[in-house]
């Protein structure tokens, strides 16, 4: 049955949203009004662009990763229960707390008990379930063990939500310092630095010339700084619009893995991806072809991606899965020894997985050692900023000084 989201009042008078499932509009407030609220709105669950956008092949609703890991886990629990997948997706439906993830997987239910796999109806929602997702659910729909595919999918969709966050949460202490310390040094320009240097410009003694870049630095931030704050934003704004041209971005892309430290931190981050998410997939009995596809588009690297396509026909072509990576020279020499290893042993599967966790073990102590190197070099910056700044005020303190000696 289809999903009808509704508004309606409860017997206190206050507003209630939700989803629910029926025939119809009618039916849809005729429950409502069994469950004593009074209906004022009553619609279809997707408006009029969503459906458009299912007529064209997917909708472009987004759900958080937390919520994605939560109702996958809740599938996971309810199909091995040997609960059918229908009745599993209206549980795991009434479980959840926001109506457009109820909303969202009511529809999916529809579409099941329509007769289509889950999968097929997962594909109206790519950017919530996105290919490798799909292609794992239908290999597990294929192979009769659904509910242990779905298991592997939210602690992979975990790992990586937990791996983002930890990134973050190491440049968060970083731009929090620069922003500070812009912050500080403008104000002291523009507020502090004029009316201490009015001083020495009412004097007929030669100003230093550190001094004169002080007020020169002084004079421009309080005339102009608005508006070279715009164009800043105005550039940040063109070159992401600028991004979104392949040539552009692909370019982009090869100097970040020419950058010192930065292109391994991409690279590390990139090759820990490609292990775990080609691993997941093996271990759901997707074939390695179709595997090494999907997991070239979860990199997000554009060289990487092509360079895994590469490998890809390789593979296709007869050769091993470690020396078509190897031949690209773009990923972990570390990284291709194991998977070498697990070609060479039949345990492909595990030792992917082991690089994975190696490659993440990589990416935090790269972190850790750009956050190490970044933290005295920004301290050392802003420390010679002040100090050049008190020497342009003291500097002709100290010539007037002479002067009346």
């Amino acid at each position: 049955m289809p999903a009808f989201s509704y508004q309606a009042l409860d017997g206190s008078g206050r507003k209630v949203k939700g989803v629910l499932e029926g025939d119809s509009e009618r039916s849809i407030r005729s429950q409502l009004r069994e469950k004593k609220l009074k209906p004022i709105a009553v619609s279809a669950a997707k408006d009029g662009g969503e459906a458009s956008a299912r007529a064209s092949g997917g909708s472009n609703r987004k759900i958080r990763f937390a919520e994605l890991v939560l109702l996958t886990r809740h599938l996971a629990t309810l199909i091995q229960s040997n609960l059918p997948i229908d009745e599993s997706l209206r549980a795991a439906a009434k479980q959840s707390r926001r109506a457009k993830v109820e909303g969202l997987l009511l529809d999916v239910r529809s579409r099941v008990t329509e007769g289509h796999s889950l999968a097929y109806a997962l594909a109206d929602y790519p950017a919530v379930f996105n290919d490798m997702y799909r292609a794992m659910v239908k290999a597990g729909e294929h192979s009769g063990y659904l509910g242990v595919v779905l298991e592997r999918l939210a602690d992979y969709t975990e790992s990586r939500q937990y791996t983002q966050q930890k990134l973050k949460m190491a440049m968060v202490y970083p731009v929090i310092v620069v922003l500070v310390a812009f912050a500080v040094v403008g104000g002291l320009m523009v507020y502090v630095v004029p009316d201490l240097i009015r001083i020495f410009q009412n004097s007929q003694a030669e100003l230093p010339t550190l001094t004169k870049i002080l007020i020169a630095c002084s004079d421009y931030l309080s005339e102009w700084g608005g508006l070279t704050l715009l164009l800043i934003a105005a550039l940040a704004v063109a070159a992401r619009l600028a991004l979104r041209k392949p040539n552009i971005l692909r370019g982009w892309h090869a100097v970040q893995l020419k950058l010192p430290l930065v292109g391994e931190l991409v690279r590390n981050a990139e090759s820990a991806r490609f292990a775990s998410t080609l691993n997941i997939l093996i271990a759901s009995s997707v074939p390695l072809l179709e595997a090494m596809r999907i997991a070239a588009e979860v990199l997000h690297n554009r060289i990487l991606r092509a360079s895994v396509d590469v490998a890809a026909s390789q593979v296709q072509e007869g050769m091993s899965l470690h020396k078509a990576l190897e031949k690209t020279e773009q990923f972990p020499p570390m990284m291709v020894h194991m998977i070498a290893s697990g070609e060479l042993s039949g345990e492909l599967e595990a030792m992917l997985g082991r690089a994975a966790q190696n490659q993440e073990r990589e990416l935090e102590m790269t972190a850790n050692a750009m956050m190490s190197i970044l933290e005295p070099v920004m301290i050392v910056v802003m420390g010679v900023v002040v100090l050049l700044i008190v020497l342009a005020i003291l500097m002709p303190i100290f010539s007037l000084n002479n002067l009346v000696g």
